[in-house]
């Protein structure tokens, strides 16, 4: 890189936002969110009044109410299981509250309503926040357009009424309305929402155009060559719906195993009261006995198995960062074998930067001069790579003349006079034809997979830059570091051009290149590898990383650009954009992943010991809530080590330092 470049700070600047503002539902407006605020508020309300020995009616219809808000919904929902033959954990769950309430445990009752409700909530806010963003990705295209009329007039029309065939007209600045073919004109346009290139790509008459892409400065007539219902646009939505739909349903460890486990608690506890009464017990000792068993076998301390560390590890993972949405998503992170990766904003930072000023020795300008004087002329453009070499020279403090005759001629590049001279800045082929030392320095900067923009003064050749987006620093040792933790080196998959996308790949030891995807063809590739069974991480940032990031095992957005269906339809989001913590929090979560192992060891003893107690011998009541209590809390505090810091181990600073 030239020397002048290093003077330049190495903030990045900030993205515009490529996608509008999501249309959210309110979480109040949810009936799980309401129900089970109104039995948090209840039971916060009786707690106090009962951990102070208030009288119990003051206390005791409180927490009924809260029984009765938190849990006829869960418990609605495990009855209507029962009569397809399924026991739901949910149904369990209400029947061991009410257990409890039947022995005087009432405020433990309470609690497990209370918490049962709050995670039905938050699942329901979740699916509705997920289901706003794939319903706002439809406001990427436009609602009406321009159509063409055979004897030259024009005429708005609604985009879902065009047909294959109609041409029409998208002017500078518009959004495309349909998909289809350039008949006349050229533009730049920004096509980042679905191929995820970081600049504009120049296009003519015979190029194709996608729906819902934002035109440049020139204007063009276009042939609808497929109908608005199956456009590009259109797919994405659908796939993001498909695939959250056929994704196979996710599951803690523990509820695997929850169908025979709470089976066979009825029905043991059944037995367990049935059988005394057989044999001339009384009827409050069976029942007595009966409720002592269910509390000590119900699955309490197993789900507190799996729980505290998964949930401590997400919030171990917020503090640095990463937001993990579920226990669920924190579980499966520590199970994937294959990372595929986008390009554009997520290995990269997504933002064209100067990268290389080349002046040509006949020309007499310095470094600091070319850029200058490429600055003053591209100073009143709005292009991405006029933004990037102005933002180059502010950077560097450079005074700028003031430009006059201002021209743009889109795909070609800009003309302005400056102190005299005609300046022209853009495309080298468009120009002038390169030949001898210029050719050179273009090619030389093009096989480095950068831009190169050719500056003329007087039409004459003075030098050449070179534009690039700026790989992240710390991606070739997450790229290491994902290969060691999985056993094989992650795939780049990317909607950009397989020259720039190779010369990355080379930068960061990937060899797997998947280049110029459009969001169907990540879908079928992460298909196809979940078909051998792996279980795939994709990492993405864009709209058209979102129907891959629905599909796979796993899905991390990357947060500071990342648009909003990226981040909602993925599992996990790097809200900081440090692409060095994905390993970290895989290796988090294959720790919460032993711990639960530890826990449903220890909780599996605790219940035998009790269980066999009671059925052998007579375990008196309050000994067996203790022992179970007991047990809740030796997993619960066991789990909470991944709450300290040193459970946040990065393997990307430890292969640095």
């Amino acid at each position: 890189m030239s020397s002048v470049l290093d003077q330049r700070s190495a903030a990045p600047s900030a993205l515009p936002s490529r996608v509008p503002s999501r249309r959210r539902t309110r979480v109040l407006a949810l009936p799980e969110a309401r129900w089970a605020l109104a039995s948090l508020v209840l039971f916060l309300i009786a707690l106090p009044l009962d951990l102070l020995g208030a009288p119990a009616w003051t206390w005791g219809p409180l927490f009924a109410a809260a029984y009765i808000t938190g849990g006829w919904e869960p418990g609605w929902e495990g009855l209507k299981a029962l009569k397809d033959k399924t026991l739901d954990v949910d149904l369990l769950m209400v029947v061991a509250a009410l257990g409890a309430a039947a022995i005087g445990q009432v405020l433990d009752g309470a609690l497990l309503i209370v918490i049962f409700a709050t995670s039905g909530a938050l699942e329901a806010v979740a699916t509705a926040r997920t289901a706003d963003s794939v319903r706002g990705l439809l406001d990427l295209a436009p609602s009406t357009a321009t159509r063409l009329l055979p004897d030259g007039g024009e005429e708005t029309v609604a985009a879902e009424d065009l047909k294959v065939g109609d041409t029409i007209l998208v002017r500078p600045g518009e959004r495309v309305g349909a998909d289809g073919q350039v008949l006349a004109g050229e533009s730049d346009v920004d096509q980042a929402t679905i191929t995820g290139e970081p600049l504009p790509v120049a296009k003519q008459t015979g190029d194709e155009v996608f729906a819902g892409t934002v035109n440049g400065t020139g204007a063009l007539r276009v042939r609808v060559e497929r109908d608005p219902s199956d456009s590009v646009i259109a797919r994405i939505v659908k796939m993001v719906e498909e695939a959250s739909e056929t994704k196979a349903p996710t599951q803690l460890f523990i509820e695997k195993i929850e169908q025979r486990y709470s089976i066979g608690m009825v029905i043991a506890t059944l037995a367990v009261f049935a059988i005394p009464l057989a044999f001339g017990s009384d009827l409050q000792s069976a029942l007595l006995r009966a409720m002592t068993f269910m509390i000590v076998a119900s699955p309490c301390a197993v789900v507190l198995s799996t729980m505290p560390p998964l949930l401590s590890a997400i919030a171990n993972a917020g503090r640095h960062g990463v937001l993990a949405k579920s226990a669920v998503v924190m579980e499966r992170l520590g199970q994937i074998d294959t990372v595929a990766l986008d390009k554009t904003g997520t290995l990269t930072e997504g933002t064209p930067r100067v990268t290389d000023l080349r002046p040509l020795p006949e020309a007499s300008l310095s470094e600091e001069a070319l850029l200058a004087l490429a600055a003053a002329a591209e100073h009143p453009s709005e292009h991405p790579l006029a933004r990037a070499v102005v933002d180059a020279a502010r950077e560097c403090s450079l005074s700028l003349s003031q430009a006059a005759d201002f021209t743009s001629a889109p795909g070609q590049g800009v003309s302005a006079t400056i102190d005299g001279h005609t300046i022209q800045v853009g495309s080298p082929a468009r120009l002038q034809p390169a030949a001898g030392p210029v050719q050179a320095v273009v090619q030389e900067l093009e096989d480095a997979g950068q831009t190169a923009v050719l500056v003329l003064r007087d039409s004459a050749p003075v030098g050449v830059i070179g534009i690039a987006d700026r790989l992240r620093p710390d991606a070739a040792a997450t790229v290491a570091a994902l290969t060691e933790l999985t056993g094989r080196a992650p795939v780049l998959l990317t909607g950009d051009n397989e020259r720039a996308a190779k010369h990355l790949a080379d930068q960061v030891g990937i060899t797997d290149v998947r280049a110029g995807l459009l969001p169907q063809d990540k879908v079928t590739a992460v298909r196809q590898w979940e078909s051998e069974g792996r279980k795939v991480l994709v990492v993405g940032d864009g709209v058209n990383d979102a129907p891959a990031l629905a599909a796979a095992h796993s899905g991390i957005a990357m947060g500071k650009a990342g648009s909003d269906l990226a981040l909602e339809t993925a599992d996990a989001v790097v809200v900081r954009d440090e692409l060095a913590t994905i390993p970290t929090v895989v290796t988090l979560s294959r720790a919460a992943r032993r711990l639960v192992i530890q826990n449903l060891v220890i909780a599996g003893i605790f219940i035998a010991a009790l269980v066999a107690w009671d059925l052998i011998a007579t375990l008196p009541l309050p000994l067996g809530v203790a022992g179970h209590e007991g047990s809740t809390v030796i997993v619960g505090l066991n789990g909470l080590r991944l709450l300290r810091e040193a459970a946040w181990k990065n393997p990307v600073h430890a292969g640095t330092t």
